[in-house]
């Protein structure tokens, strides 16, 4: 199981972020904050970024972060995590609000698999993710919410050392018209998917996707 495994090798990755510095506070994005008490306001991203800096400063906190399956209220604000079954609330990734430019860094060795620019409201945005091999076990990375000015220097194939700052965190609306963040996500296979993956999933099929998608705080 990739989260054995990772939880195994914890010593051996460098930081995500390598200039992230605390004091770093959880953020509660759930139906029982009541700063999200009226979440459809959130859809002006503007507002939505002070409400992130005032959690944060409650904390007296520098960045936040959290989010690993996480039934959260906030993607009421876009029509992309709805469907006319269930939607979309289960965020399978985890969160760390940073500022605009962040340095990203891969916490192993890497090659790049595949990436795109998810331009949607509330979607990812620029999107890198990197497949990683542990052990024998190939697994991949993914980052969301990033500055387009990092995908043109990066295609396919090419190779990422660990520890090397390959992207930032982006500004909106750019990143998909989200406060400044940057979404990581640990995948166990990808499906044949190419510059995407699911990044938020309907509560009920929470085992499968749980199963799929390893906590990634392992790599914080």
């Amino acid at each position: 199981m990739l989260h054995s495994l990772l939880a195994r090798h914890r010593a051996a990755f460098a930081p995500v972020l390598p200039t992230l510095a605390g004091p770093v506070a959880p953020l509660d994005f759930t139906a029982n904050n009541p700063h999200l008490a009226h979440p459809e306001r959130l859809r002006d991203t503007a507002l939505f970024d002070q409400v992130v800096h005032q959690m944060l400063a409650e904390q007296h906190a520098a960045a936040g972060i959290g989010g690993y399956l996480e039934n959260r209220v906030i993607y009421r604000r876009s029509p992309h995590f709805g469907d006319t079954t269930e939607a979309r609330s289960l965020h399978l990734g985890v969160d760390v609000w940073v500022p605009v430019g962040t340095p990203v860094a891969a916490p192993l060795p890497a090659t790049v698999h595949s990436l795109a620019d998810n331009d949607h409201f509330g979607d990812y945005g620029p999107t890198i993710i990197l497949q990683h091999a542990l052990a024998g076990v190939t697994f991949y990375s993914l980052y969301g919410h990033l500055t387009r000015t990092d995908l043109p220097g990066w295609q396919p194939g090419q190779n990422i050392a660990q520890g090397q700052v390959f992207a930032h965190v982006g500004p909106y609306p750019e990143n998909g018209d989200w406060p400044p963040h940057l979404h990581f996500q640990l995948i166990a296979d990808m499906q044949g998917r190419w510059g995407d993956f699911p990044g938020v999933a309907p509560p009920s099929e929470r085992a499968y996707w749980a199963a799929l998608c390893p906590d990634a705080m392992l790599m914080f």
